[in-house]
């Protein structure tokens, strides 16, 4: 089973965005969804494939590190 999970957006260089998940930062393909710096996203397998409100994103985050513990 794969998980896509949310990250802010902090930055956008050429087709890829800078995103932030609690501190660690990676580089995902952004030519399937349009963001902004300051969106929050859901990355799957290096693409963001949805943005998202910060509420939900903020869920999400909440299940998956109750999921890890």
């Amino acid at each position: 089973m794969c998980v896509a999970i949310p990250g802010k957006v902090v930055e956008i260089r050429d087709n890829k965005a800078i995103i932030d998940f609690s501190g660690n930062q990676v580089e995902a393909y952004i030519g399937l969804v349009n963001v902004k710096v300051g969106d929050y996203a859901l990355v799957h397998a290096g693409c963001v494939i949805q943005t998202m409100k910060q509420t939900e994103a903020e869920e999400i985050a909440e299940l998956m590190g109750g999921l890890a513990e």
